[in-house]
Order: structure tokens, then sequence, then C-alpha cells
């Protein structure tokens, strides 16, 4: 992945075709980014979205906005600091519209009939994800989804988004463990549940990046940062238990982490 330093100044977008749609709803940034956040938009019309994002009443913004076609919208200039996250955090970042740059995905969303993203349209946010990782130095392991950041709250992009497809281009990070490492793992964790099998779970999931702290029981914000990882990494099936495989699932991801965390210090 190509990146530039936290002095390089932006360019234009050197690949894609992008029409400008400005949004009023940006403020400055305190740093250059370093992480990317995919939303959907959730409403009923790709028009009705942006309008929203366009509205100065609304405050919120994105940087973009990929349509179901794969046509292209630039509300915010990467170097602004666009509205899109709201209250959450990632690895320790509180304020991650600072930090990131926001991508929303036109689909209707679990509220309007949420279903698969077009081909089209996720060739679309591959080639623009690409172009904005030759600009910004973004780890793997900072591009998530909205619902990652914010798992009380959010559920998008959702479990029909291909994250391991844009894993497998080099954006992002996917893991799928063999059937004996779940099976060993024992027996599914739930709401409820208590001791040394559910800190584990919790510090991983605190490690990777997710705002739950650690602690020794399963209770309702550990089952929905549960659902928030799965939506994620684990999208066949999302019901906030712990079985085996998600916890399997956690444990690689993880590793790939950790593991270009360690390369990007020693490059």
């Amino acid at each position: 992945m190509a990146g530039r330093g936290p002095d390089a100044r932006p360019g234009p977008l050197t690949v894609l075709a992008v029409k400008d749609a400005p949004s009023p709803n940006f403020d400055a940034r305190r740093a250059p980014p370093d992480m990317l956040v995919l939303h959907y938009t959730g409403m009923k019309t790709a028009r009705e979205a942006i309008a929203r994002l366009q509205d100065p009443e609304a405050r919120v913004s994105a940087h973009y906005v990929v349509k179901e076609n794969g046509s292209i919208l630039r509300l915010v200039h990467e170097e602004r600091r666009a509205w899109h996250a709201g209250a959450g955090a990632w690895q320790g970042e509180t304020d991650c519209n600072a930090a990131s740059i926001g991508v929303e995905i036109v689909n209707p969303g679990h509220e309007f009939g949420y279903r698969d993203f077009p081909e089209t349209q996720i060739d679309a946010v591959i080639s623009l994800i690409s172009d904005i990782r030759t600009r910004w130095t973004i780890p793997d392991a900072r591009i998530i989804g909205h619902s990652d950041l914010a798992p009380e709250r959010k559920q998008d992009p959702g479990e029909r988004f291909p994250w391991k497809r844009l894993a497998s281009v080099g954006h992002g990070l996917w893991f799928e463990p063999a059937p004996e490492r779940t099976a060993a793992l024992g027996p599914p964790l739930g709401v409820g549940d208590e001791g040394l099998g559910v800190v584990v779970l919790r510090a991983g999931l605190h490690r990777l990046g997710y705002a739950l702290p650690p602690g020794g029981d399963y209770d309702e914000a550990t089952r929905l940062t549960v659902e928030a990882f799965q939506r994620h990494w684990r999208p066949a099936k999302v019901d906030g238990i712990a079985d085996g495989e998600t916890r399997a699932t956690l444990m690689g991801v993880l590793q790939l982490a950790t593991a270009e965390s360690v390369t990007g210090v020693l490059s």
C-alpha cells in the first residue's frame, strides 16, 4: 500500500471520475487522516441521502458518496473534517471525524430494505479506497465500518457489505479460522456469562479497537460489540453470541493487526 507521511499535502484525485457535490458541513482537521470509515446511507433513496448530507440544518456530511451505479460524488475535500462518524471510538481515538475519511455507500439499510451491494458499486468503492490510500497512510486495521466505532447505536455498512472482497485486493483485514481451531475454544459465551473466557474475549475486542473496556462479565455492551465484530468479520451469523468461530476469528484478526503494526514500526 502506498502511503505518504503526516506532512504530505493532499493532491487531486488522480484515477477516478468524481463529481463535486459540495456540502457546507465540515470544519478544520487537527491532523492528517489515518482512518477510513465506511457507511451505508440508510435512507429510501440516494437523492434523499445526498440532500441530507448537503443540508446545513442536518449538520452531517461525508467526504464521498458512492451510488449503486458506481458513480462517485465528493461532498467534502479530504483535508477537511467531515461530520459523518458521530460519537464513538476506535483504537482509542474518540474524535473519529478528525481522524478519518468518511465514505457513504448508497443502500436503504436495515430500516428501509437492506439489500446486497451491486458489484459495480463495490468496484467503485475499491477504486476509491485505492485512490485515497495513495495520498494518506491508512493501516488496514483502521479501515472500519460505522458500527465498529459505534456498536451500541449503528449497524452500517452491515453484514451484506463484502469486507472479504476488499481484503482480497489489499484493503482491510480478513481471517477465516480452520474448523479444528474453533472447536478447541469450547462452548459459546453469551449475556450473563462471567469468567476467564469473557475476560479474554473483552480484552481481545478492546485490543483490536473497540471501545468496550476490559472486564469479566458478558453484559449488553459486550453483546452489541460482538454483533459489530460479527457484522464485519463473521457476517454469516450475527447474533451477539461469542461462539468458537467468532472467538477464533477475533484471534486471527488480532494477529494480522499486530503483524501490520510491527511491520509499520520496522519499515
